[in-house]
């Protein structure tokens, strides 16, 4: 009976493993600052080669200082 869940279940328990280890990358990559710097120089890039306008670049650019705060309180604690 055993063997027959195992098997069942078996390609459920794989998403369930795969869709961790996204979220852990995720985290990993939202908690690190050089990434959040990277994107920071990236938005502003497109922002001065006019690929996106003023307003876009100051929202992003909010978010990804709001993360950048969050990951600099972190580190303190």
């Amino acid at each position: 009976m055993f063997l027959i869940d195992d098997i069942l279940l078996a390609p459920l328990k794989g998403v369930i493993f795969i869709a961790e280890k996204i979220n852990e990358v995720i985290e990993k990559e939202m908690s690190d600052e050089g990434s959040i710097k990277e994107r920071l120089m990236a938005l502003q890039l497109k922002f001065e080669m006019d690929e996106i306008d003023e307003e876009e670049y100051d929202r992003r650019e909010d978010e990804l200082l709001k993360i950048l705060g969050n990951i600099r309180e972190e580190k303190q604690r």
